[in-house]
């Protein structure tokens, strides 16, 4: 079993009238299965509405399955006491950092989560160092969180979840609300973990050049997994994307319609170097 697991996950959110009776339900996540393992770089694509934030909702109980079961370390997401553990495995960034960030100072705001755990003080501390350098934000420690900007404050709350030692890192859109710069800084630091720190990440975005570098993508598309493969796998099949309404990599689009137009190019082009080299520019 891996660090995650999902079978057969249905959730529904149930619609009420005004005084609190129930209209009918919505199917968000419809009979989804996965199994990723320690150490995997996974993405989760999708259109607004397509049930990829719910999923991720699911990957350290902020949701429990209407039906199905998802397990995270080994734990039943169902279960009330596997609580505390299931979120000391799998740690969770949002889209808007200003919703993770307490303290008044960077360092104090990246070590409430392992002083929440009753881990003690020297040992914070060093988390706290080990945790701002691995996401190359410690000469900020010192500075207020409001001083910074999107992409550095990004990288504080991933500093924070890393503090509490998580196996895994689940990231809710966490460039949603960034401009390119802070995303690409975002996007550098999350692949820095999974490198280097061996954390498992599972990235949900719509951003198409985010995901180039995942071992494994998976295409949600009303509730349900609709495609998934390596990253070259779902960027070779355009049409399929478009009919999802998903863009492609502004590279793969290119070489794309050039293929059109009689070039002779592979499929699945995802950066600009692999064009140059495909066209023996």
């Amino acid at each position: 079993m891996g660090i995650i697991q999902a079978m057969h996950v249905v959730y529904e959110y149930v619609r009420r009238d005004e005084e609190g009776n129930v209209e009918g339900s919505i199917r968000a996540v419809d009979d989804v299965n996965l199994d990723i393992a320690q150490g995997d770089f996974i993405a989760i694509l999708g259109h607004n509405g397509s049930g990829k934030s719910t999923l991720a909702k699911h990957m350290n109980a902020i949701l429990c399955p209407t039906e199905g079961t998802v397990w995270v370390d080994g734990k039943d997401t169902r279960q009330q006491e596997a609580v505390w553990d299931i979120r000391h495995s799998a740690g969770m960034v949002f889209q808007n950092p200003d919703n993770q960030i307490i303290g008044q100072v960077v360092e104090e705001d990246v070590g409430f989560g392992p002083e929440n755990m009753g881990v003690p003080t020297r040992e914070i501390w060093e988390r706290v160092e080990e945790s701002l350098k691995a996401v190359g934000m410690y000469q900020y420690r010192k500075h207020s969180p409001n001083k910074l900007s999107g992409g550095q404050k990004q990288r504080v709350s991933i500093a924070g979840v890393l503090a509490m030692h998580p196996k895994c890192i689940v990231l809710d859109e966490p460039t949603a609300m960034l401009d390119p710069n802070g995303r690409k800084e975002v996007i550098r630091a999350v692949r820095a973990l999974n490198d280097v720190e061996g954390i498992t990440i599972i990235l949900i975005t719509h951003y198409m050049e985010e995901i180039i570098h995942a071992d494994k993508v998976f295409v949600m598309d009303q509730g349900k997994i609709a495609m998934q493969g390596t990253p070259r796998e779902i960027f070779s099949q355009v049409e399929r994307l478009k009919g999802l309404r998903l863009d492609v990599p502004q590279v793969t689009l290119l070489a794309w319609e050039l293929k059109k137009q009689g070039i002779d190019l592979p499929d699945g082009i995802l950066t600009a170097q692999e064009l140059v080299e495909a066209l023996h520019l």
